[in-house]
């Protein structure tokens, strides 16, 4: 399998260039008919490996892609997932070569969606393809299911899901969105945490206020969000929010143990980021910080003028973007609730704050032991030489509870990015060996099945 794949990876690589041309920016509605081509071209992609029933399922957003070749009577089906929408590409000055107009430099391939996630959904359509060249049949039942919306939290999927379980029904769902540890270190997610995102809006006075005529003298909106803001940690990195630590675990040793396993280098990483000193919760190691606890940060602050020159005014309003990453048994509804109070309990003097919740995902954890991940571990094994470690990660991939639930299926998180990747930054790009080596695993883990 391995000298057919090096045979056809040219042309490989010509067919991923015209996937990632397509601009499927699923959060901006100038897109839409782009984010609809993109659902198209996975169409006539699947048509030509040879699966079958497949199927373009519009919903009140952008629209899921689906086939099946269930031809392998008495063995088991696999349900691949992934997702076809890309985030937007700005800023676009930071990019070397334009996001949209893939191009290879060091044996990558550098594009918007290249390792998120299109680059990666490729490398499964591929390995059927080789497949059925080689022996004209698949080794096991695939379905597909690749969506259009999950840079935007996977809005439509869910109900999806709930409503088609027979259609989707597998033995496992086998997911490529995630990444390895390093390059030379593949790995299997186990965890991710659940989501939370919401945007604050403070607001004071009903315009812009001289600050000499008014200043001192009424509220500023951006003081008042900084001041509320400021309320939401405590000195040592913790978040200070009442209720806002209910359902998380306290971790095991054997957990502690299985997260420390992990390769991390806290000197590299801080000459990486250009730091000079990390910063979490006190009392955990920073693999812990960003795998196995909980977090509110601020993604974003604006109110007032920040253009070139000096405007000396009484900013009316500010608003602020926040995130939580949530772990263990913490609800999302529940955590929005001890925003709200705190929120009502902090709020300066004279401010109006509204809040809108945007995402919303569940934390999940998956049983490395599971035969469907153990036997995806053998196929990195085979390929790469080397066993993958089962990391906690740290981001969010809303619908794997949801399969997780609903199919009762065990999730593989069978991931062939690197960290490296710049995926939602300027630069992205898709290792090609991972590529290649991607394509051969998937096939030999099919064929373990």
């Amino acid at each position: 399998m391995k000298e057919t794949i090096q045979l056809h990876k040219d042309q490989y690589i010509e067919e991923l260039k015209d996937f990632l041309r397509i601009p499927s920016i699923s959060s901006v509605n100038d897109y839409k008919e782009d984010v609809q081509k993109a659902a198209k071209w996975l169409e006539g992609a699947l048509k030509k490996i040879g699966m079958e029933n497949i199927e373009i399922i519009q919903t009140e957003g952008h629209p899921i892609v689906y086939a099946d070749w269930l031809h392998a009577e008495g063995k088991p089906t696999v349900l691949i997932y992934g997702h076809y929408d890309v985030q937007p590409a700005e800023p676009l000055n930071l990019w070397e070569t334009p996001p949209f107009e893939p191009v290879v430099r060091a044996n990558k391939i550098y594009a918007r969606g290249a390792t998120d996630d299109k680059g990666q959904v490729f490398i499964h359509i591929k390995a059927l393809e080789a497949i059925m060249d080689k022996d004209g049949k698949l080794p096991v039942n695939v379905k597909f299911c690749i969506e259009g919306e999950e840079e935007i939290a996977s809005r439509n999927l869910p109900p999806f899901i709930d409503q088609n379980q027979e259609k989707l029904a597998a033995d496992a769902v086998l997911v490529s969105d995630t990444s390895f540890i390093d390059k030379n270190q593949p790995a299997i997610c186990t965890s991710l945490r659940g989501a939370l995102a919401l945007e604050m809006n403070v607001k004071t006075a009903n315009t812009d206020l001289h600050s000499g005529q008014y200043g001192g003298g009424v509220p500023n909106a951006v003081h008042s969000i900084v001041q509320l803001l400021d309320s939401m940690h405590n000195e040592n990195g913790k978040v200070a929010i009442d209720g806002f630590y209910e359902g998380v675990p306290t971790p095991t040793p054997e957990l502690r143990e299985e997260v420390a396993q992990i390769p991390f280098d806290a000197e590299k990483t801080k000459k990486e980021l250009n730091m000079t000193e990390l910063f979490g919760e006190e009392g955990f190691t920073f693999q812990e910080r960003t795998g196995i606890r909980p977090t509110l940060e601020i993604n974003g602050v604006a109110g007032g003028f920040a253009e070139e020159g000096m405007k000396t005014i009484v900013p009316k309003e500010a608003v602020a973007k926040i995130s939580c990453r949530l772990v263990g048994e913490q609800s999302p509804e529940k955590v929005y609730e001890y925003i709200q109070k705190h929120v009502e309990k902090y709020k300066p003097v004279g401010a109006q704050v509204d809040l809108k919740q945007l995402i919303k995902a569940d934390p999940v954890s998956l049983d490395s032991q599971d035969p469907m991940i153990q036997k995806a571990a053998d196929a990195y094994e085979d390929v790469y030489g080397i066993r993958p470690l089962f990391p906690k990660e740290g981001g969010s991939i809303p619908i794997v509870e949801v399969f997780a639930r609903v199919l009762d299926a065990p999730v593989v998180l069978m991931g062939f990015g690197l960290p490296s990747e710049n995926l939602h930054a300027p630069n992205e790009h898709f290792h090609l060996d991972n590529f290649t080596k991607g394509i051969e695993t998937v096939c030999e883990y099919l064929y373990s099945l």
